[in-house]
């Protein structure tokens, strides 16, 4: 069971410690783990649990009631005069504090001296850590010579290894202390909640808090050391492939609707001439951007394989091309993640996914050091929403219109909204011909456009 101890030394700040201890623990077991911590010698520790004072030492913790999570209190009574020798007159006395422990001071003379110089270092740290680690200089060098603790320390604490790697100790010891500080004050914090009126409603949503964020650290360190790979990112799918003769590096997305492609890729494939430019629009969802218009029918290689696909074609797209599902189903594409291949049903051909090195820039999970890890491209698409709803405002002519909605899901877009200038005869034989040979359902909805 986990108890945590409440400590108040005679002359140091108080701090708070947790020890996990059985609870057939003996009293006297406990009390020597208690020095450990604290420092403080046997002879002057009183432990009290409930406003009464646990005497015995020979009896365990769970016969004095004591159960996990409580919090017993620890304070340290005034030095009391060496046992007389009247009742063990054939015995010679002997001071076990004076027997040197490897790694600690001689005599608890010596470890008073030693922490005397500390005193300004929180106590928080300094009962709860292992020894030395309250020693900033130390814990630094220690840091820097174990690169899997820095990384750790990377992850976790940004602002402390972020001083550490500065090489400036003064910088580096005034963010600990801070960071001790704010967890003694946490600390002190929880030990007024925990002793504070239960019926108090602020006090039981505090605690109700406190629980709730510790059980999702503790779900996370149980996720970190069971499924680490769950922390990580993997990269998307991408193929390469040829369109009207060009190389392609295409991105697989079966939850996409439509295959789209890029204004700048139509223009190195030499396509941009195909354009229809009556199903321009914007593109709306995570990010918004402009229709430029639909190429009807276009040839893509993938492999030995030439294959009929239409796309609609976005102005500011940063991905090159997407493989959506009407032209996965058409041609009765399956993803093999085992195999990490895409197989193209109707022509039984196999082309593999790229590695992370093969992707274009922006589907890298590292952007390069040019800063463009702050903009990604559906956070460049946010950026650009009211530019892109202006220009489609400005550049729309006409008084009424069909909005015809594709669903997208997150991975690429929500909502594709394309306002074209076809008469709503034509619009509706298109898409009841289109629905019909792709397969899809097209919901249609008009209303003027404003």
């Amino acid at each position: 069971m986990l108890v945590t101890v409440f400590c108040a030394p005679r002359d140091l700040p108080e701090t708070t410690f947790a020890l996990d201890v059985s609870p057939e623990l003996e009293l006297r077991d406990f009390v020597a783990l208690c020095e450990l911590e604290s420092g403080i010698p046997a002879g002057e520790i009183q432990i009290t649990y409930v406003e009464q004072p646990l005497k015995d030492p020979t009896r365990a913790l769970a016969t004095y009631g004591v159960k996990d999570g409580d919090v017993v209190v620890l304070r340290q009574a005034d030095r009391r005069p060496p046992p007389t020798q009247s009742a063990f007159r054939g015995l010679p006395h002997i001071d076990f504090r004076s027997i040197t422990v490897p790694g600690t001071s001689s005599s608890s003379g010596q470890r008073g001296q030693q922490r005397a110089p500390q005193s300004s270092t929180p106590a928080a740290l300094r009962g709860s850590n292992p020894q030395g680690l309250d020693d900033p200089a130390l814990l630094q060098q220690m840091l820097l010579s174990n690169p899997h603790e820095l990384s750790l320390l990377k992850e976790r604490n940004p602002p402390l290894a972020e001083a550490l790697l500065s090489g400036d100790l003064e910088r580096f010891t005034k963010v600990l202390l801070e960071q001790q500080q704010d967890r003694a004050k946490r600390e002190q914090e929880r030990i007024r909640l925990l002793t504070a009126d239960p019926f108090d409603l602020d006090a039981q949503a505090k605690i109700e808090e406190d629980i709730r964020q510790h059980n999702v650290e503790e779900n996370m360190t149980i996720a970190m050391e069971e499924a680490p790979e769950s922390f990580g990112q993997v990269v998307m799918l991408y193929i390469n492939c040829r369109v009207n003769g060009h190389p392609v590096k295409a991105f697989v997305d079966s939850g996409a609707q439509m295959t789209i492609m890029s204004q700048a890729c139509a223009e190195r494939c030499n396509i941009m001439r195909l354009v229809d430019r009556r199903w321009a629009g914007i593109a709306k969802g995570v990010g918004t951007q402009k229709i430029i218009g639909r190429v009807h029918l276009a040839q893509v290689q993938i492999e030995g394989d030439f294959l009929p696909c239409s796309f609609s074609i976005l102005e500011d797209q940063p991905m090159d091309m997407l493989l959506g599902l009407d032209m996965l189903k058409r041609h009765q594409c399956s993803i093999d993640l085992k195999k990490n291949v895409l197989l193209i049903g109707t022509t039984g051909t196999e082309t593999r996914f790229l590695s992370e090195a093969e992707l274009p820039e922006c589907a890298r999970l590292a952007y390069g050091a040019e800063g463009r890890e702050e903009a990604r491209p559906d956070e460049m698409a946010d950026r650009e929403l009211a530019e892109a709803l202006q220009r489609s405002i400005q550049e729309s002519g006409k008084d009424e219109a069909i909005l015809i909605t594709f669903i997208f899901p997150p991975s690429f877009f929500h909502l594709i909204s394309i306002n074209t200038c076809m008469s709503r005869r034509e619009l509706l034989t298109f898409s009841r011909v289109y629905a019909a040979i792709q397969g899809l359902s097209l919901h249609l909805s008009f209303q003027p456009f404003d």
